[in-house]
Formats: C-alpha cells, structure tokens, sequence
C-alpha cells in the first residue's frame, strides 16, 4: 500500500483548523482508503490557539500529525514536512481549502500510478472554474504566469495554486536545491523540476476565492520577481550542475 502525506501548512489558522482537518480527513477516508494516508499540520510560527488545537487534533486522530516551526514561511514548513516524511507521495493544500477536494484524487493517482514527479492544480489552464476571485488578482496572477513562462517557456501556466502532489523522486532529488521560504517556493520548486527533466502534470481545478486571503499582493509579487531573477541569473545552472552530477554517479 502506497504511502501518502498530505500537508496543510499553516499560521495563525485557530478559527478554521479543526474544521479543515475533519473535512479533509473525511474526504480521504472515503475516497482514498487504497493509501496509508496521513494527514500533517505544518504550523509556521502561529501566535494564537493553532499549537494548542493542533496538538489536540493530533492526539484525537490516528491519522493526524502537527509538527511545529518556529521560523514562518509556507515554503519552509512545507519543505520540512516533506523532508521528514518517507510516504512515496507528498501533497498539500492551502488550509481554506480553496481547491475542491474532488480533484485530489486525480493529482496523486498521476503520481502515484501514471508515473508524473509533480501534479498541480491549475486555476488558469482551460476548464478551470474560478469563482469569486477579483479582476486585480486575476490579472496579477495572468501577468506573473506570463512572466515566467517568457523568461522559461514552461509548459504550465499556474505556478501559485495551492494544491498539489510530489513523488519521492522529486522530494529527494530536487527539493533541497529550493531555496526560497515563502510564497516563491511553489515557482522554484516548478521550474527546477520542469527544466531538469522531471515530469510535471497541470490539471484545471474548481477554485473558490477566500475573501479573507492573507497573501499581500504587492511584497508577494515582488518576492516573486526577485525569485524569477535569481533563478534566471544563476540559480537554475546550478541546479542542472548538481542534478548532473547526481546522475552520473547513481
């Protein structure tokens, strides 16, 4: 039986942590009991309840664990979590839970079984339903996927959703070359494996806007070019070096 973590990296998340974790753990005992599945809190330096309640949540539940970080940073918890973890695939989700769980399913299956490193949720690729996002964060978001797909020509289009799943290839082989913390995590992690020959797979999901959503547009999309920057200016050759030298001596 395959092993499968799912990853739910979060701060300050007391209000609808419980929640999440019971619709989730719901949602994947019945539709995904062929995996020896697990559910992680990644708490990234919360200052409220959220240690408190996830610690509660993991003694409640088998199948839950909450580990605790106190430096922030999403790509950081997320980074952690999947390093610690030995299940052969690894995903994770944004703690609104945004994405409809429904495609879950399909994101690991491609990993799992269809051979795909990486599988993502895409809110831009045709077929895609996004509702309730604004005009400004669509275009934000349009703009910075055609940022990186000039200056990489990547074959997918949505670097940022958050909802995706890595096979153990990848979490061993390209993760400790990311080296970004934050929100620019998911691009780097996506263009390092993308451009190093490893297999990533786009799926169109229903995506549902939180109108309480924390990301700071402007510092993030900065972040984010800055990233872009280092990856174009060094960061990406560095990478084709060190994967290089892990093939030939595999």
């Amino acid at each position: 039986m395959l092993k499968l973590d799912v990853v739910l990296p979060g701060l300050n998340e007391e209000e609808g942590l419980e929640n999440t974790v019971q619709t989730l753990s719901a949602f994947v005992r019945e539709h995904m009991s062929e995996y020896d599945w697990r559910i992680v809190i990644a708490d990234n330096g919360s200052t409220d309840a959220t240690p408190k309640i996830g610690r509660r949540l993991a003694g409640e539940h088998e199948r839950v664990e909450y580990l605790w970080l106190e430096q922030r940073g999403r790509g950081r918890a997320l980074k952690h979590a999947w390093t610690q973890s030995d299940a052969d695939v690894v995903a994770y989700m944004d703690m609104d839970l945004s994405t409809d769980l429904e495609y879950l399913p399909r994101l690991v299956l491609a990993v799992a079984e269809d051979g795909k490193d990486v599988a993502i949720g895409s809110r831009l690729k045709r077929g895609a339903q996004v509702i309730g996002r604004s005009p400004k964060r669509e275009l934000i978001s349009r703009c910075y996927s055609l940022i990186f797909r000039t200056m990489f020509l990547t074959g997918f289009q949505d670097a940022q959703c958050g909802f995706k799943a890595v096979g153990r290839r990848a979490v061993e082989e390209v993760l400790p070359l990311v080296k970004d913390t934050g929100w620019f995590f998911d691009t780097e992690l996506l263009i390092l494996c993308e451009k190093n020959g490893y297999s990533v797979e786009e799926v169109p999901v229903r995506w549902v806007d939180d109108p309480d959503s924390r990301v700071r547009i402007v510092s993030t999309a900065y972040e984010d070019l800055k990233g872009l920057a280092r990856l174009r200016f060094g960061g990406l050759r560095e990478s084709r070096i060190i994967l290089g030298r892990l093939r030939q001596d595999s």
